[in-house]
């Protein structure tokens, strides 16, 4: 459930390494932060858009906030959750799960000031991830409906830390054309490398692409039972700024759902969450289909690192464009509508 009534106001951080403009849009979205299964009683220091966070449970709730004590401005995420409360480890302030400071040590008769008040973020718990937002109100997570479905296998992917920007990721995510080359040692060959024409649509919440080819979706060293013939029917959804959804169509109504879900940490630092969804082989081992997905981001990783310029260019004159391009040149002028800087962003 989404806490969004909150005490909330989110500066550009003092080191952001956006530009002031991609900041102020960037921070109006919701991310991940990290998985529900890792935020306890125990504080956790996460960052997002440059901004230090601290993430833990207050019972069975999830509060994001600053990670500054107010007082002398030290990271809460050193201390610890005591009675629901985190404690300053510098000098025992104590503040409940709404931000309010409920404890001076120094002081224990004296009245508490509400100026004394943490910033909360508000939180959605949704595909196994703790979501937030700085400065958003409107709760805009991409959907994922088939999740937690008793007909599919629903899990986790190996979260990522890729050190490139997340509009590289995400558009690389998008690429068609890259399986061949990129993904050849996991699903992909080099002897089918053609991409066929297919159609992008703009839609109401950013972009949906069809993309029909003989490339298959099994791992390589696994019998592919598909028909010869069978063309794969891969769809992409695209929730701007930093948010991607495909479902894969495998043979005799098999579905894959693939939620690739990025925490801008900064401008160059992204962290890959991905929710994962599928209506066979529901017998698998995760572990293994782990290790196989962590394979694939590794490989995209790689490219991503090494991208130039680092940042995602907007101006569609900075690079070369090719047919195949479709969906990641509909991408960026999507990013560039949205008030994104014109030349590039993260």
């Amino acid at each position: 459930m989404a806490m969004m009534s909150v005490k909330r106001s989110t500066p550009l951080p003092a080191d952001c390494t956006f530009t002031p403009e991609d900041w102020k849009v960037l921070a109006q979205y919701w991310y991940p932060v990290a998985k529900s299964e890792e935020v306890t009683d125990q504080p956790l220091a996460v960052k997002l858009l440059d901004v230090a966070l601290v993430v833990y449970r207050a019972g069975a709730k999830a509060v994001v906030a600053r990670d500054l004590c107010i007082h002398r401005g030290t990271p809460l995420s050193m201390g610890w959750v005591e009675n629901q409360n985190i404690v300053c480890p510098y000098h025992g302030f104590s503040y409940a799960a709404d931000g309010r400071c409920v404890s001076i040590p120094a002081h224990p008769g004296a009245k508490i000031s509400p100026r004394l008040c943490l910033t909360i973020y508000p939180v959605v718990e949704r595909y196994g991830l703790v979501w937030t937002t700085l400065n958003g109100t409107d709760e805009n997570i991409p959907p994922l409906p088939v999740w937690q479905d008793p007909d599919y296998l629903s899990f986790l992917a190996p979260v990522i830390d890729i050190n490139g920007s997340a509009g590289r990721q995400v558009e690389g995510f998008l690429d068609v054309a890259h399986f061949a080359w990129v993904h050849t040692d996991t699903f992909a060959d080099r002897n089918n490398a053609f991409v066929p024409s297919y159609k992008v649509t703009r839609t109401d919440y950013g972009i949906h692409t069809d993309y029909l080819s003989t490339v298959s979706n099994y791992p390589k060293g696994m019998e592919d039972p598909s028909p010869a013939d069978f063309k794969w029917l891969r769809e992409y959804d695209v929730y701007p700024p930093l948010a991607a959804r495909l479902v894969v169509h495998f043979p005799r109504g098999k579905r894959l759902w693939i939620l690739n879900a990025v925490c801008p940490v900064s401008a160059r630092k992204t962290r890959l969450f991905c929710p994962i969804a599928q209506n066979f082989d529901k017998n698998l081992s995760v572990e293994e289909a782990c290790t196989f997905n962590l394979r694939i981001f590794n490989e995209d990783r790689e490219m991503v690192e090494n991208q130039k310029p680092e940042e995602l260019p907007l101006d569609l004159q900075a690079e070369a464009h090719i047919m195949a391009d479709k969906t990641s040149i509909a991408y960026r002028k999507l990013l560039k509508e949205m008030g994104l800087g014109k030349q590039y962003t993260s």
